[in-house]
């Protein structure tokens, strides 16, 4: 990896791996629900990636907005 890249590009990377990883994070969680009924190995597996999406969001959340989670993951409070 020897492109160099200015700060705006780098933002612009950074919201794209975002919003993938939401939509991505959304499809697993629909599928989990799909096969709830259906398959339940498929199921657990479904949640475990819904999960590991979530935490790849709300990691990149941080950066892009410091803050903008409280401690426990919702909303920072405005003390």
């Amino acid at each position: 990896m020897t492109d160099v890249v200015d700060s705006d590009e780098l933002l612009r990377r950074i919201q794209r791996a975002r919003a993938c990883a939401a939509e991505e994070e959304r499809s697993w969680r629909a599928r989990s629900e799909e096969l709830a009924s259906a398959d339940t190995d498929a199921a657990r597996d479904a949640t475990v990636r819904t999960l590991a999406y979530e935490a790849v969001t709300r990691v990149l959340d941080e950066v892009l907005r410091p803050g903008s989670r409280g401690p426990s993951g919702g909303p920072a409070r405005a003390d």
